[in-house]
């Protein structure tokens, strides 16, 4: 393979990297507005929880723990813990080609 493949490859696994890190720190992010109950009235953590709800759209209501804050440690978490797998594990098969 040339080198000129190689290097996009490259890029492309870096960009998915980065975008998979971006993603969960948006989810980080709600969770820790959430803990920390953040005014959702605010334009900021309003942008933030929509964001959240829709990458974690697939996980949110996964778990029924009692308490609120369980379920959306758990849901959101997981939502994070997964892009990022899924992200850093195809960034670095691209890296490896």
């Amino acid at each position: 393979m040339s080198s000129r493949y190689r290097t996009t490859s490259n890029s492309a696994g870096t960009v998915i990297a980065v975008v998979a890190d971006i993603v969960a720190v948006i989810l980080g992010l709600w969770i820790l507005m959430y803990l920390l109950e953040a005014n959702r009235a605010n334009d900021l953590v309003q942008f933030v929880h929509d964001a959240a709800n829709w990458l974690a759209s697939w996980s949110r209501d996964l778990f029924t723990f009692d308490e609120a804050w369980a379920r959306v440690v758990a849901g959101y978490g997981l939502a994070a813990v997964v892009y990022l797998f899924v992200g850093h594990a195809v960034a670095h098969r691209m890296h490896r080609h």
